[in-house]
């Protein structure tokens, strides 16, 4: 980065409810650069099931901007506020951004929890697979192997089923 460049940042916002989809297109709208995690799930109606596209986050949506737009970001229609984190605008690391996009292009289902805290686990490491090389907690629940990564910045984990023969013990 040259002397006196702005560095930008995927801040993170959150939306009005099930506004996700429109302040995006609002934000690509205005030329800023969002970042909208989605993933498909099967919903039942009384008269069919279909897989429909919805956030992986729900409420949240990511701009990469320099600090100083954040105002510009807020006059958004359906942007609600900037999150906070330790008394500052939050944002997602460059590797949060890749672990969450990266999850995202397995067509993995993901299944999203906010953490106030990590449930105690073994700490391990993918080795292959699509996932290869992201380190998180694996926790078993009804005899499945859940492999949990934990995003500090938004106070998320991101979980996915994954095979044990391709986790190692770190």
């Amino acid at each position: 980065m040259s002397e006196g460049a702005i560095k930008t940042e995927w801040f993170v916002f959150y939306t009005k409810s099930r506004q996700e989809k429109k302040v995006n297109e609002l934000l690509l709208k205005n030329e800023f650069q969002s970042f909208l995690p989605t993933q498909k799930v099967m919903r039942q109606w009384s008269d069919r099931k279909k897989k429909v596209e919805v956030p992986l986050f729900n409420s949240y949506i990511f701009v990469k901007i320099e600090e100083y737009r954040i105002v510009d970001v807020l006059k958004i229609p359906g942007v609600s506020w900037n999150i906070r984190h330790n008394g500052k605008p939050a944002f997602l690391r460059q590797k949060e951004y890749e672990l969450i996009s990266r999850y995202v292009q397995t067509g993995l289902f993901i299944e999203v929890s906010q953490n106030s805290e990590l449930v105690a686990g073994d700490k391990v490491k993918v080795i292959d697979g699509p996932m290869k090389g992201f380190m998180g907690t694996l926790t078993k629940r009804n005899t499945e192997n859940l492999f949990s990564v934990f995003i500090d910045s938004l106070n998320y984990s991101l979980t996915i089923q994954i095979d044990s023969q391709v986790l190692e013990k770190v």
